[in-house]
């Protein structure tokens, strides 16, 4: 197959980006497949795959051996992916192959995710195959297995420039054999690979993968899962404490609040709402992440019945409005050097606390400010370069912009967003204007 429309990717000079291997910027746009290889037929795979791709997203995070009974329930194909050893486990050093077995169906989709210039952001497998700590395992892992299954599955990917690889699977690491299981898997990865892919990790809920892989080696850049906790979205905060660290690394939000998700995981809290999930990659965004992931409840789990946790199924999740509006945040961006862009609270006149709290970013000739209610603020000027700058306004819900005028680089400048209220969030974008003759 042609993979001709991909490019390998590589961690940014000053390390703060991810760039293609020719040194053009990538923005990653993310969304949560989990269950893509487990539950999908080919078919169905093709619907989701283009569908992600017609969005602007770049990418695809699942997991080759699933979480929800991935070593015991079949694929949709009646496969699964491991033989039985004498002692009657699922073995990692035994992966079952035959006509379409289940890794062919894996290749299938990954070889169809490259032909849309997708990149699959594969998890070798789910952390409840690793430690438990709840779910259904079972344990299959040990240091020795680890390393011969990670060399094995890189051997197999490592001429496919669209992979790149994530350790873990939403469990914390809580004893030495844990982490010795992690990263053998990520030395046989290396050495299965010939280390052609990238690598990170996927931490438990509300951190980041620094606050146990940051110093490891293989660790190409970091991911934060702030979750699906109740209350104000503040996952810039991992950003932040991330982007401080020594060595610098790229991180951004690998799992932020899905929509339609049960907040606090009870559905008597009501859903995450497309707001939520705007403000969340805003705040993620504009406060240093390299790009950021979407997530939808009932797309992560290809969720098949109605209920009160999963409120629809994938299908009708497809073109959610959180979905669809996470192309206006990459195609903001992308137009504007985004290799420049810093995180810049200074822009900022008075930054209010709690729900009102705004992030703001800039590059050498721009600066976006966004107000997450549309409340409205004071820009202060001279942080970018030129003696005036154009302001427009940015709809994160439509991609819109709408023109405010021209105003002197210097001092404060009061602006007032078209509309305030609960999603009604705003981005205020200026950008230098050239020197007049």
């Amino acid at each position: 197959m042609n993979h001709a429309n991909i490019k390998s990717l590589k961690v940014s000079d000053n390390g703060r980006f991810l760039v293609h291997d020719d040194g053009t910027p990538f923005f990653w746009l993310g969304d949560t497949a989990w269950e893509l290889f487990h539950k999908l037929t080919r078919e169905e795979a093709d619907l989701y795959l283009e569908q992600r791709a017609g969005l602007g997203f770049n990418v695809i995070q699942a997991v080759a051996i699933s979480e929800l009974e991935g070593l015991t329930v079949p694929n949709a194909y009646g496969r699964l992916p491991l033989l039985n050893n004498g002692d009657g486990m699922p073995d990692p050093t035994l992966p079952d192959l035959g006509s379409y077995d289940y890794w062919a169906h894996v290749d299938y989709i990954v070889e169809k995710a490259a032909s849309l210039g997708l990149y699959i952001a594969l998890l070798p497998t789910w952390g409840d195959k690793i430690n438990l700590a709840w779910g259904k395992g079972p344990v299959i892992f040990d240091p020795d297995n680890a390393e011969a299954y990670g060399r094995w599955i890189g051997s197999r990917y490592k001429d496919l420039p669209n992979i790149i690889w994530v350790l873990g699977g939403d469990r914390t690491m809580t004893t030495r054999k844990h982490f010795e299981v992690v990263c053998r898997m990520a030395r046989g990865l290396k050495e299965g690979d010939g280390g052609r892919h990238l690598m990170t990790y996927h931490p438990t809920g509300e951190s980041s993968s620094s606050a146990q892989m940051h110093h490891e080696t293989w660790l190409d850049f970091n991911m934060i899962q702030s979750s699906h906790s109740d209350g104000e979205r503040h996952n810039h905060r991992f950003v932040v404490a991330d982007y401080q660290l020594v060595p610098v690394k790229p991180t951004f939000d690998a799992e932020p609040c899905y929509e339609d998700h049960p907040r606090g995981f009870n559905p008597k809290n009501g859903y995450f709402d497309a707001a939520d999930v705007r403000k969340a990659a805003y705040y993620a965004v504009f406060s240093g992440a390299c790009g950021h992931t979407y997530g939808h409840h009932s797309i992560w789990s290809m969720c098949t019945e109605h209920g009160d946790t999963f409120i629809m199924t994938w299908k009708q999740a497809l073109n959610r409005p959180g979905a669809v509006q996470m192309s206006y945040l990459r195609k903001l961006t992308e137009s504007r050097p985004f290799l420049e862009m810093v995180s810049d609270l200074s822009l900022i006149g008075y930054n209010p606390e709690g729900s009102n709290y705004m992030t703001a970013a800039r590059g050498s000739g721009y600066a976006m400010l966004y107000s997450p209610n549309g409340v409205g603020f004071k820009a202060v000027m001279g942080k970018i370069g030129g003696a005036r700058v154009a302001a427009s306004w940015f709809d994160p819900r439509s991609g819109q912009y709408t023109r405010i005028g021209e105003f002197p680089n210097e001092g404060e400048v009061s602006f007032l967003p078209p509309t305030s209220g609960r999603g009604e969030d705003w981005i205020l974008v200026l950008d230098s204007e050239p020197e007049r003759g």
